[in-house]
């Protein structure tokens, strides 16, 4: 997502004390990765990515055992990833992915926001060569040689290593997620969290009285309890 507001929310989530929302996201994402991919986190790299985010989220390991059992259960529920386009206030452009057992619920939930926020629901596809998927780790801050660390994960499918203040980002196409995933792990790095992602081709500078139009309706889409990810072309 652009990189401006990825920081901000985390910054903010430091703050907030989100756990309440945030444990059933991850429960949720961990549910269906075991779903799609198998139980077992050493055959599905997304499983793997999902229980390491969900740890250093701070989530229970009960909580984790649980999602993943309920993945297996004849009465685990239907879950389906969903994903919605639209406009914020000032054309700033949104990618919304969910994931629900609800998509009626979903999508008038996800509408709602838009319109009562100054935005609109777009047709899905209409942003298709806005963003580009790819496959995004967040990492702990490294404190070694990065031209090293970039020339190690070049053939394990790394486009792009940037590090701030804050973390460390690695990116792949997002066909090469389970390579660089393996990569990862064998350089024994930090994951904070990992997944695929939209990143914006073209991002766009918005003035700060424009962001905060923008981010009430983005921080309306991320509160919500079907909302996994919401991505945007801010710069």
């Amino acid at each position: 997502m652009g990189r401006a507001f990825e920081y901000r929310r985390a910054s903010k989530e430091a703050r907030w004390d989100k756990m309440s929302k945030l444990f059933p996201k991850l429960a949720k994402a961990i549910q269906v990765a075991a779903k799609e991919g198998g139980a077992d986190p050493d055959m599905n790299p997304k499983l793997r990515s999902a229980i390491a985010t969900a740890k250093a989220n701070n989530m229970p390991k009960d909580n984790i055992d649980a999602a993943i059992k309920r993945a297996s259960g004849k009465d685990s529920a239907d879950i389906k990833n969903i994903h919605y386009e639209g406009k914020a206030p000032h054309g700033a452009l949104v990618i919304v992915e969910c994931m629900s057992d609800n998509p009626t619920r979903t999508v008038a939930n996800v509408k709602a926001i838009f319109s009562k926020n100054g935005g609109e629901i777009l047709q899905n596809g209409s942003l298709g060569f806005m963003f580009s998927r790819k496959a995004v780790f967040h990492l702990e801050k490294f404190n070694g040689d990065l031209e090293e660390l970039e020339l190690d994960l070049i053939d394990s499918g790394l486009e792009e290593l940037e590090q701030n203040d804050e973390e460390l980002v690695i990116s792949g196409d997002y066909t090469a997620f389970g390579e660089l995933s393996a990569a990862i792990e064998t350089k024994g790095l930090s994951l904070k969290k990992a997944g695929l992602e939209y990143i914006p081709n073209n991002p766009v500078t918005f003035n700060e009285e424009q962001l905060l139009d923008i981010e009430k309706l983005l921080d309306k889409l991320d509160d919500d309890d079907d909302v996994q990810a919401v991505y945007t072309n801010i710069e």
